[in-house]
């Protein structure tokens, strides 16, 4: 038996910019909690896995650096919805034979995220 991922987490100086940016871009449903000092992140698919943003309550630097990548249906009207949301494009649309597409880029604070399309 395999031991699935079944929760991501962003560690962010800013969660409610954050927040707002995933949910312009992808639509995320993002409850916050304040008694948690946490903000649960739905992404609506029946496929995947949900997450959380939050701020931890100690100084930085904060362990690790994540990288998903987000399955999207069309590649590059997702890259402009990033740079209009004040996301930044470092790694513009590349084949990945016979697999599908993919770019990279960063939210407002400057962590790197993928976006992923799938070949038809």
């Amino acid at each position: 038996m395999g031991r699935p991922v079944v929760h991501w987490e962003l560690m962010s100086k800013d969660p409610a910019k954050v927040a707002g940016f995933y949910e312009k871009i992808f639509g995320w449903k993002v409850t916050h909690m304040p008694e948690l000092n946490y903000r649960i992140v739905e992404t609506g698919a029946e496929a995947g896995i949900n997450g959380g943003i939050v701020k931890p309550d100690r100084p930085e630097p904060w362990p690790g650096n994540l990288t998903l990548y987000i399955d999207v249906e069309n590649l590059d009207s997702y890259r402009e919805r990033i740079r209009a949301a004040g996301g930044k494009i470092h790694v513009e649309a590349q084949e990945v034979p016979g697999m599908g597409r993919f770019a990279l880029f960063t939210d407002p604070e400057g962590r790197m995220m993928g976006l992923w399309q799938t070949a038809k």
